[in-house]
């Protein structure tokens, strides 16, 4: 595991920031959404980060409305283009709610009903962390290494 996002030094190229209701329509929508900025960006749909980045945001925007939820208050999805990586971060505005972070999320037994999630982002990103958020809240944040990275970013219109 190479060192964690905070700790790289980051040149963000571009970036994408939406806010959405703390709903399961919110949660559809941010998925769907990232999964079109990306394919804007020419990371096509159905490649290896576009389908990694779509279970990511899935499961993030999922606990964010199940175990985040403030009544009246918003999630946002923040997905941009740093150095080699793509970021994405879900952040909510409960602060008393912190998930594990990587390597303390503990496995599912076979006939759990819930807690799969975590696992399932920590399967699919390269980095991942839990951060703090002031006014309170917390971010999940995750990259995928983009090995083509250089590529992608030449595609996208300045």
């Amino acid at each position: 595991m190479t060192a964690p996002p905070a700790a790289r030094q980051l040149a963000t190229v571009h970036a994408f920031t939406q806010r959405f209701s703390s709903t399961p329509l919110g949660a559809r929508l941010a998925r769907q959404l990232a999964l079109i900025q990306l394919h804007a960006w020419g990371i096509p749909h159905g490649c290896d980060a576009s389908d990694r980045t779509a279970v990511v945001v899935a499961e993030l925007a999922a606990n964010a409305v199940t175990h985040g939820r403030v009544p009246g208050r918003d999630f946002e999805l923040r997905l941009s283009l740093p150095t080699g990586s793509l970021r994405i971060e879900v952040t909510d505005t409960r602060a008393e709610r912190l998930p594990p972070g990587p390597g303390g999320v503990v496995p599912a037994r076979p006939l759990d009903e819930r807690g799969r999630g975590l696992a399932l982002v920590e399967a699919m990103v390269d980095r991942w962390e839990v951060l703090h958020r002031n006014p309170p809240g917390k971010t999940v944040l995750a990259e995928i290494d983009l090995p083509r990275w250089l590529s992608v970013v030449r595609r996208i219109p300045g």
